[in-house]
């Protein structure tokens, strides 16, 4: 008799299983990564809204505003805190321990703003332990 096969076999189940084995072996990777950058930005994010104050500071001569506009916090940042003397500023961003990446936890990211020729520029300094992977391109 001639029977019709419905269905597959064994070793077709099993090469499907490998194959998305492999896919999430590579794709897990890239999502914490993805996620870890995600947060990351938010410290950018936040320091971007004290480039005005900073920039009115380095005018001033001083890297201090009043007492209570120094510091932001987020969602992942614990703390941004703006200090340093003129004409070197710092925006210091300390991320949270808990309910961020691992790859961002307790990591700090301090940008460094100067004066030049009348603009602000700013550079991250070396005192960052975030990865550089993790930094937005276009940080300052």
């Amino acid at each position: 008799m001639n029977t019709l096969q419905k269905g597959f076999t064994l070793i077709e189940l099993m090469i499907v299983i490998a194959i998305i084995g492999i896919l999430a072996a590579i794709a897990i990777p890239a999502y914490q990564d993805y996620i870890a950058r995600s947060q990351a930005s938010e410290a950018f994010s936040l320091a971007d809204g004290l480039k005005t104050q900073i920039a009115d500071n380095l005018q001033a001569a001083t890297c201090t505003g009043p007492a209570g506009t120094n510091t932001l916090t987020g969602k992942y940042v614990n703390t941004i805190v703006v200090g340093g003397t003129a004409p070197n500023c710092t925006a210091q961003a300390t991320f949270k321990a808990t309910g961020t990446s691992g790859k961002v936890a307790s990591k700090i990211v301090q940008v460094s703003y100067s004066s030049l020729n009348g603009s602000i520029g700013g550079a991250i300094n070396s005192t960052t332990t975030l990865e550089a992977k993790f930094i937005p391109k276009a940080v300052v």
